[in-house]
């Protein structure tokens, strides 16, 4: 458990083919089922400060407590994402923690020191996520996601509950 951040509760894999990735986490890692979102739609996304006009799409499913990502942007617009993916790497990015009081500690990790590579939001406010340069090796740059709102129900009571009694039907669940 991080002394800030509290318990990790995502990985996040930037990856270039995310069907492929979840055929992948079906079929290879019994991992589903996967909610897929084809085009997200975010309010704001800003990389480094100046804005962003980001595409992706995400898929979403639980192992036990732990939530996985995946990635695929669709677009080149900058962001951590895309300098992920060029440079040569894929897999796994990021660690998210999530937070039902995102401003205070938000504040907390600017207090001490850290850098925000880029940071959206989905949903309105309370679907705020930001980003910290915090790569110093590979799938360590910290995610802080907003919870306290429509999200944190979705993530909670539609990803994790259809995780727990999957048989292996309807792996993929459009969205």
């Amino acid at each position: 458990m991080s002394r800030i951040f509290g318990a990790v509760r995502q990985n996040g894999y930037v990856v270039r083919d995310v069907r492929a990735a979840m055929d992948h986490w079906v079929n290879v890692m019994g991992v589903g089922p996967w909610f897929y979102f084809e085009r997200v739609k975010l309010d704001y996304f800003r990389h480094r400060g100046v804005a962003s006009n980001l595409e992706m799409s995400i898929a979403l499913a639980n192992s036990g407590d732990l939530q996985i990502e995946l990635i695929q942007q669709r677009n080149d617009a900058p962001s951590l994402y895309k300098e992920f993916i060029d440079s040569g790497r894929e897999g796994m990015q990021h660690v998210a923690y999530w937070t039902n009081d995102y401003q205070a500690l938000y504040d907390r990790a600017l207090s001490l020191g850290y850098k925000v590579g880029h940071e959206g939001q989905i949903g309105g406010e309370l679907g705020r996520f930001a980003y910290f340069d915090t790569e110093t090796h590979a799938g360590t740059v910290i995610e802080l996601s907003d919870i306290s709102g429509p999200k944190g129900w979705f993530f909670e009571n539609v990803v994790k509950q259809a995780s727990i009694a999957w048989d292996g039907s309807d792996p993929i669940r459009e969205t």
